[in-house]
């Protein structure tokens, strides 16, 4: 070949596809990192906002706008990945959410703090979409439990370490803000290094509320209530903690202890749930939950009762959401299960944007045990609810129900794809 010659150019190496296992760990690792970073910088701007005195329903409408958010990001990343990709999609949305977290501590101000919660929801739902729907893609029927499991501890896991981290640093400064801008930009290393390919997503059809609420209306009232109760729970639980004078270790774990307690909680619930009739537990849970939070109403929240309390809080709140998502595949056949799940997460996304508002409104009264009893009175209304359906309607039998399956009370609608194929019938 003469110097003048130009090469002559290979082909391409196509780059081969990680291993199902590896290609699952980076998923979980880097979906981890962003929960630790997403739960670290809802606990900051919680007490960060009570810090700098902003007034009670500014703080409410700052920790529903992440709620509002989430709400309208599920329903548009899916059609963002089927116009440019997961991987884009997915460093795109991470960026945003990285930039969202410094914002709180460039700009002190209520307005840009809604903006930037809403920001942070919307980006957060998205990355949700995309991490289930690889899920999705690496799952075989052999491996759907494990890695349903999996993805449940790590959720929990990493955003109570990520609370935790609120000792780390002087809630006054920027440092906490940065360090959790840095967990959500470090997430996408192992995503984006480990998958090459962008894995098929299934957008269902919206499932008509008339229909799902004439069909299932136990499953629509304690889906709206279980919201609400861990939409003003986890948006205002580190905003009560400050308000009663614990220092940033002692919020740090009066707030992480729920999600450790749906851990615990998680699987002996979903045991007993293929057990026993459905209904019937849930109608114990939401009743032990009301009981639960009017213990503690009375307890100092400093006190290690108390953090016990949440933890057994947690494990009665969130394990509800999945047992509700069961309860209602129970009398739908399997071609609807997909588009009521998304009906599901949208009622739950309402509620959860309610109960900050309702909340706040507790908080600001100023009585004694107020926040809490907010945090129980839509399971008081949950419990009335099923209480009177179990008199007036027959329950599925036992045998009949669908196999329970672990899920996230914040996952989005592609994880009732993941987990149907585990369901019966």
């Amino acid at each position: 070949m003469s110097e003048l010659q130009a090469p002559v150019a290979e082909p391409d190496v196509p780059v081969p596809e990680p291993a199902p296992r590896a290609a699952a760990v980076a998923l979980l690792l880097g979906f981890g990192i962003l929960m630790a970073g997403n739960g670290l910088g809802g606990i900051v701007v919680g007490v960060r906002a009570e810090l700098e005195g902003f007034d009670g329903t500014v703080t409410g409408l700052v920790m529903a706008a992440y709620f509002a958010g989430f709400l309208l990001g599920s329903r548009l990343s899916a059609r963002l990945m089927g116009q440019v990709g997961h991987i884009r999609v997915f460093a795109a949305l991470a960026s945003m959410a990285s930039t969202a977290a410094l914002l709180h501590a460039v700009a002190i101000d209520p307005v840009v703090w809604v903006g930037a919660r809403f920001l942070t929801g919307a980006c957060m739902a998205g990355l949700y979409v995309v991490a289930e729907s690889w899920l999705n893609d690496i799952a075989t029927n052999a491996t759907r439990g494990r890695l349903l499991a999996a993805y449940m501890i790590v959720t929990m896991m990493a955003m109570a370490a990520g609370q935790l981290l609120l000792d780390a640093a002087d809630p006054n400064g920027l440092t906490l803000f940065v360090v959790a801008s840095v967990l959500v930009s470090l997430s996408l290393v192992p995503i984006s290094l480990s998958t090459t390919s962008a894995p098929p997503v299934i957008v269902p059809e919206a499932m008509s509320m008339r229909e799902l609420v004439g069909v299932v209306p136990t499953g629509v009232v304690s889906i709206i209530g279980s919201g609400m109760t861990a939409g003003a729970l986890m948006g205002l639980g580190a905003v009560y903690a400050t308000r009663e004078g614990l220092d940033a270790s002692a919020i740090a774990r009066f707030v992480s202890a729920p999600m450790f307690g749906a851990i615990v909680f998680q699987w002996p619930i979903g045991w007993l749930s293929d057990r026993v009739a459905r209904r019937g537990l849930m109608l114990v849970i939401s009743l032990s939950t009301v009981l639960v939070a009017v213990l503690l109403s009375t307890l100092d929240p400093s006190s290690f009762a108390a953090v016990g309390a949440m933890f057994v809080l947690g494990g009665l709140m969130f394990p509800f959401y999945g047992l509700t998502i069961a309860f209602t595949n129970d009398w739908l056949p399997q071609s609807k299960m997909l588009a009521a799940g998304s009906a599901m997460v949208f009622l739950n996304g309402l509620g959860a944007i309610i109960g900050p508002l309702l909340g706040t409104v507790a908080l600001a009264s100023g009585a004694d045990g107020a926040f809490f009893y907010a945090v129980g009175a839509p399971s008081v209304l949950v419990s009335i609810y099923i209480g009177w359906r179990i008199v007036v309607r027959d329950a599925v039998p036992i045998d009949e129900q669908r196999d329970w399956v672990p899920v996230p009370a914040r996952g989005t609608q592609v994880i009732n794809t993941l987990a149907r194929p585990l369901r019966r019938r």
